[in-house]
């Protein structure tokens, strides 16, 4: 049996790896790679590929989505906001059917670089993801945005609502 990089990392750090982990480990890694590919993408549909059918999507700022057709419109608000909007995965980490990935995102808005932090956490199904919970601080990226009033046009114009009341239940 042939080791991939991140069971081998796993084994490294002194983890027991069982079949069925081994096999957990494969598939987040190779969600990871297919994450960092859609990203660099800046395209709705490279990053619905990798949503289930069912998807659940929560993150700060925006409301929550439920569905990889509302998640894809959701992305494209998202790029019509930041055109040029990719992620940078530093590292990540599995177990336990979850799956964590930190990353910054970057991209311009209103004529100037805009990047934050962020943490994602999934659930995968048949390597897919069947939710998501994106974390990061809103705060300093909402200041960002108010503070460049050449980006407050798109904004208008990306149909991009901010929802600062948090996950709501009633995602659609």
């Amino acid at each position: 049996m042939t080791l991939t990089a991140a069971t081998r990392r796993a084994t490294v750090t002194g983890m027991a790896i069982e079949q069925r982990d081994v096999a957990e480990v494969s598939e987040a890694a190779e969600f990871v790679q297919r994450f960092a590919a859609a990203w660099s993408k800046c395209d709705p549909a490279a990053l619905a590929e990798l949503l289930d059918e069912d998807v659940v999507l929560i993150q700060p700022m925006m409301p929550s989505t439920r569905g990889r057709t509302a998640s894809r419109a959701a992305f494209a608000r998202l790029f019509a906001l930041i055109p040029d909007l990719r992620a940078t995965v530093h590292r990540w980490g599995a177990g336990d059917d979850v799956l964590y990935i930190e990353f910054t995102l970057a991209g311009t808005f209103g004529g100037r670089e805009l990047s934050w932090p962020a943490v994602d956490r999934f659930i995968l199904r048949d390597g897919l993801a069947l939710s998501r919970v994106s974390y990061f601080d809103p705060l300093p990226l909402a200041f960002k945005m108010l503070t460049r009033p050449r980006g407050w046009g798109r904004v208008v114009r990306s149909g991009f609502r901010p929802s600062f009341g948090g996950p709501r239940s009633d995602a659609a």
